[in-house]
């Protein structure tokens, strides 16, 4: 993939790769959501299992995994967060980084097959990366295209109905931004002053994405009650605050699901082949 290539969003998150770890790692609630999607991460990939992390991002959650043995192949449509990926998983076992794009998943499925190289063990994306996508469908395929059937995949992405950012944003006198999860279609957004879209998707068009090669298995909120970034710095303040709605998402999450910041989708591949549904 060449620059001229990349998606407006890579651009974007270039601008801010060698500066998101310090921005996002000291903040509470980036870890009380991260909690979660880790422990369903290590219940989905048994260790020794290869993955496949779709928006891969600096790394954070692969090097999670590759400690607890298992082995992730990391890509990201940035080439400067893959770059800072691979410096940081650079030497662990089992680890890779590739620079592609959700959007171009058939094109790295192309790649490997040519290589010859085993399909996937699993495959997840977390942390809305895949909001940054207006259409699924070449998503899916491609993922359908990597992973071997029965394979997990969990994709974390937005929430449409985040009470918590309502809120937030309300105290602080942006009421524009309280209901813009609900807007349709792509939706302007901007990074360091650098312009893309994203797109809020609905769970009955993920599932429909999904649905040719991969079987829905439930879903569960992410900050639900734990806010979201936008509380930040406030919430990391009240570190007592925060135990206690982490302690109502542990509870909650899965019947209020649909009002968490974030939604973690379940997914398992079916043996219906690619070329079936076209």
């Amino acid at each position: 993939m060449s620059a001229t290539e990349l998606p407006p969003a890579a651009f974007a998150f270039d601008s801010v790769a060698e500066t998101f770890d310090d921005r996002f790692g000291p903040w509470l609630s980036v870890a009380a959501q991260r909690r979660p999607v880790r422990a369903a991460l290590a219940t989905a990939f048994a260790p020794g299992a290869t993955v496949i992390e779709i928006g891969g991002g600096t790394g954070e959650d692969a090097h999670w995994l590759l400690e607890r043995g298992r082995q992730v192949v990391l890509t990201d449509a940035s080439p400067e967060m893959v770059r800072i990926a691979g410096a940081k998983l650079h030497g662990m076992p089992g680890a890779s980084v590739a620079l592609a794009a959700a959007e171009a998943l058939e094109t790295f499925a192309n790649d490997r097959d040519r290589a010859g190289a085993a399909p996937f063990d699993g495959a997840f994306s977390n942390f809305a990366g895949l909001n940054c996508v207006s259409d699924l469908t070449p998503v899916a395929r491609g993922l359908a295209r990597l992973v071997r059937a029965e394979a997990p995949v969990l994709l974390v992405v937005f929430g449409t109905f985040c009470v918590g950012e309502m809120v937030v944003e309300g105290v602080r006198g942006r009421p524009r931004n309280m209901f813009r999860r609900f807007a349709r279609g792509d939706v302007p957004a901007r990074l360091s002053g650098r312009h893309f879209t994203v797109r809020y998707h609905r769970q009955a068009d993920i599932i429909r994405a999904m649905s040719p090669w991969f079987e829905s298995i439930g879903r569960q909120g992410i900050g639900v009650f734990v806010p979201p970034s936008a509380a930040e710095p406030w919430i990391s303040k009240h570190p007592h605050l925060l135990r206690g709605l982490e302690w109502l998402d542990r509870s909650l999450s899965r019947p209020l699901a649909g009002l968490g910041d974030h939604v973690l989708y379940r997914f398992v591949r079916n043996r219906v082949p690619v070329e079936a549904a076209r």
